[in-house]
């Protein structure tokens, strides 16, 4: 196993204990509600924003204890999308991470709740009292996670996706998606991790900012990528559902090939932002290598 996949195991053990203790137990009533809610985040998923919080953090000098709560609340914002998510009346789908979705193991109230509670438990992970020695700084962290979880963020990328069904989109129109659906919450994760260190530097958070919106998007376009090449059973989820569902895609508007060297261009944009602080920041190098060559 190498260094990156050690370091990986580490921080996705310990973003599930966290989350294992977030999360209330099934044996405290309403017992049902609290049994989707560990169904639907543990036990499942990479982690990636996780592990990007945990990246930015050791990067600006902040010990791994303090991006915990940081990583488990993405975590959570991500598990209560994704619930949301593959609902009927969103993308209807059967299957995540391998088993059946939020509301096919339960059903489709249990399931919106499901996503009201994560979204309100991650903004309690996020504003602990005394979780850091500055308020201002704690409170910057909630106004982060907030904008990227709604109208301006993810819920106003999802929104565009649903409204562009069947719509023939440019480019910079997909890109205008992305940047708020996927891209938001990855660029939120980073900005956690780094404001985590009550002592990271201005021009540190701009670079970590840029290489995260590069990443972001390349996340988006290999998925698209995966979502043409990959099978079920590798994805986790229905392959081929965006094509069937008429959805426009990187892949669709650009075509396999291009939406692969795109994925590149992005990654050698993400890493040239982070080039300045060498080899410390080898975790932001591993991890883009890592979500852009998914599908290679």
């Amino acid at each position: 196993m190498n260094d990156f996949q050690d370091w990986a195991l580490s921080i996705q053990s310990r973003t599930e204990s966290a989350l294992e203790k977030l999360l209330p137990s099934a044996q405290i009533a309403p017992n049902r509600l609290h049994e989707a809610m560990r169904y639907a985040v543990l036990g499942g998923g990479k982690r990636v924003r996780a592990l990007l919080a945990h990246a930015t953090a050791d990067l600006c000098g902040a010990d791994a204890e303090k991006a915990d709560n940081a990583a488990a609340a993405v975590e959570l914002i991500h598990a209560y999308s994704l619930v949301h998510d593959d609902m009927p009346c969103m993308d209807d789908d059967d299957l995540r991470r391998g088993k059946p979705s939020c509301h096919k193991k339960y059903d489709d109230a249990t399931a919106l709740l499901v996503g009201d509670a994560l979204q309100s438990l991650a903004f309690q992970a996020l504003s602990q009292p005394k979780l850091f020695s500055l308020p201002e700084r704690q409170l910057e962290m909630v106004n982060v996670l907030a904008i990227a979880s709604g109208s301006r963020g993810m819920a106003g990328g999802q929104a565009i996706d649903l409204a562009s069904v069947g719509q023939s989109l440019d480019q910079a129109e997909l890109e205008h998606m992305h940047i708020h659906k996927t891209g938001a919450l990855i660029r939120a994760a980073a900005l956690l991790g780094a404001y985590c260190s009550e002592t990271s530097r201005p021009e540190h958070i701009k670079a970590i900012d840029h290489y995260a919106q590069y990443i972001g998007l390349a996340f988006q376009v290999v998925d698209d990528i995966l979502d043409a090449e990959a099978d079920t059973a590798t994805l986790g989820k229905t392959a081929g559902k965006d094509a069937a569902s008429n959805k426009p895609t990187y892949v669709t508007i650009l075509g396999l090939s291009r939406a692969k060297e795109l994925a590149r261009e992005l990654y050698e944009n993400a890493i040239r932002h982070v080039a300045s602080f060498g080899n410390d920041a080898k975790r932001l190098v591993q991890l883009a290598d890592y979500i852009t060559q998914r599908g290679f």
